[in-house]
């Protein structure tokens, strides 16, 4: 009975992880979606959105939920999000239509924290987890084609988009590596490939709920909501290996260190 009841066990601590490690990202999707149903008082919604996140963020480092190096890692990202977000709303990709006094040339400040949760995720899952890799390729390659994924996010309005060709890179210079992580006392792995995948697929979900709740509007939502297409995922599944890179930099970074 005791072996029986063990893979339940494993999975219920697995899901406890994951749901604890998407502290962050609940906070925002709760956030717009209150908003959304509830006017905030003496503030546009963009503004007491930004706020809430503002304290949450800080909240989770006092606690000790974050710490200082994937705070670092967290705004890093926060600012990478942002500039794509001034790009894309200024050719007209998507739009936020709300007033807000905390909106830079169009974009509200706090959209970049969304992309901010992939990281906060990140961080929080690999610790929780004690993950690790084998197979890794490389700061110098890794982040070569991160630069790559992420121009491309910026060139394809103008030249072809290379997203498929990167995507088949991806599969190639990551084809040899697995994640290793740790449940209890069992040790488990995976492709790195396949776990870019479903967490691009997860963010995809996020991304319908967010523009459910009015976080941005894509062209073909200003009348009526609609389910985004589900060829986002592809945008997704190469966004998390930018994410994957900046967390891999960090570990990298702090077993230099002589940190754990």
């Amino acid at each position: 009975m005791r072996k029986a009841n063990q893979p339940i066990a494993q999975l219920a601590i697995f899901g406890y992880h994951q749901a604890m490690s998407c502290m962050f990202p609940v906070a925002i999707f709760g956030t717009l979606a209150l908003s959304n149903v509830i006017a905030p008082p003496f503030l546009h919604r963009y503004d007491f959105v930004l706020l809430i996140l503002l304290i949450v963020q800080g909240l989770m480092y006092r606690c000790g939920i974050e710490t200082r190096d994937e705070l670092k890692v967290i705004g890093v990202f926060h600012l990478i999000g942002l500039l794509l977000e001034l790009y894309k709303v200024r050719i007209g990709s998507w739009s936020y239509p709300e007033p807000g006094f905390t909106k830079l040339l169009g974009v509200p400040l706090y959209s970049g924290f969304m992309y901010a949760s992939v990281a906060s995720y990140l961080c929080q899952i690999w610790r929780r987890l004690r993950m690790d890799m084998t197979g890794w390729p490389g700061l110098a390659k890794s982040g070569s084609l991160g630069a790559a994924i992420y121009l491309n996010f910026f060139t394809h309005h103008y030249i072809p988009d290379y997203r498929w060709w990167l995507t088949l890179l991806v599969v190639v210079v990551f084809r040899r590596t697995w994640i290793i992580y740790r449940v209890r006392d069992r040790t488990y792995r995976m492709p790195l490939t396949a776990a870019f995948l479903i967490v691009g697929f997860f963010i995809w979900l996020a991304e319908n709920i967010a523009t459910f709740f009015h976080a941005w509007t894509y062209p073909n939502q200003h009348q009526a909501w609609h389910p985004v297409g589900i060829g986002k995922i592809s945008s997704w599944f190469l966004l998390v290996i930018i994410s994957v890179i900046l967390v891999a930099w960090l570990k990298h970074v702090k077993v230099n260190r002589g940190q754990m």
